[in-house]
């Protein structure tokens, strides 16, 4: 635990963070968390590529990621079955190797073959989270406005998607007012940020889950609830990047900040 940290209140809001700190450096530091995220191999349409570490020839054929050549490969299907010589897997269908993992990925189009070995140096490296002690100014009431506008969303490694905007969240935060873009998801509300701390004190952005809106739009932002993306840990992932909008003139000093490593 860091010293900001160690300043966390007895009261229930500090032990309500804390339960949640813990939980999040308990899943960081899986065995398949993010950290075990070793490569994300880009698959061509029609074209058999053989990539490092893995068995076989693989490629994309309507729509699914085709690996030839695994009879004797010793990989696994999520039955535990061993593979035949040809396999097609869909978007998060899995293949075992050992104790690695082979996962099919897709972003719009493309796809790849990711590999997550929990015996990769960054997870072995991997000690936890340094965060920012939790405090109630960080705790703002904030108004979602649902949109229908279509927005552009750059990615980590500077690939460019095109998505459905959930809406605009306003609120006000260090005497600054904000609307930002939020996006539904299955806990509610999804947002991506960065800050006057982004690329110093803090990762350079950074994500937030925001409660359902009421049906009046009402709706309250946690900032001690700040968590690091993924590809914090591991720069394999393709995360998206905060919209123009969506980065903050003040300082955030609430949440995650980085991973801490040996």
């Amino acid at each position: 635990m860091t010293t900001q940290q160690s300043t966390t209140t007895g009261d229930q809001f500090g032990k309500r963070w804390a339960a949640w700190h813990d939980s999040r450096e308990r899943a960081v530091r899986a065995p398949y968390g993010p950290a075990a995220l070793v490569a994300t191999n880009w698959l061509a349409d029609g074209i058999e590529l053989e990539l490092d570490t893995v068995a076989g020839a693989w490629t994309i054929t309507d729509g699914a990621v085709v690996g030839t050549g695994l009879a004797s490969s010793g990989y696994t299907d999520a039955s535990g079955e061993a593979v035949g010589d040809r396999v097609a897997l869909t978007a998060g269908e899995e293949l075992r190797d050992g104790e690695r993992i082979l996962r099919a990925f897709a972003r719009d189009d493309q796809r790849a073959l990711r590999v997550l070995d929990p015996g990769a140096p960054g997870r072995a490296a991997l000690l936890g989270i340094d965060s920012y002690a939790p405090g109630h100014d960080y705790v703002v009431s904030a108004t979602f406005r649902p949109s229908t506008e279509q927005v552009d969303v750059l990615q980590a490694d500077g690939y460019v998607s095109r998505k459905d905007l959930g809406g605009k969240l306003d609120f006000t935060l260090g005497g600054a007012q904000f609307s930002i873009d939020a996006d539904h998801s299955e806990a509610g509300l999804q947002v991506v940020f960065a800050d006057a701390t982004s690329g110093d004190e803090s990762y350079r952005f950074r994500f937030l889950t925001v409660p359902a809106p009421e049906a009046d739009g009402s709706t309250t932002i946690d900032f001690n609830r700040a968590y690091l993306p993924p590809c914090a840990f591991s720069d394999q992932f393709v995360c998206p990047t905060p919209a123009a909008d969506n980065r903050l003139t003040v300082p955030v000093r609430a949440g995650e900040r980085n991973a801490i490593t040996a």
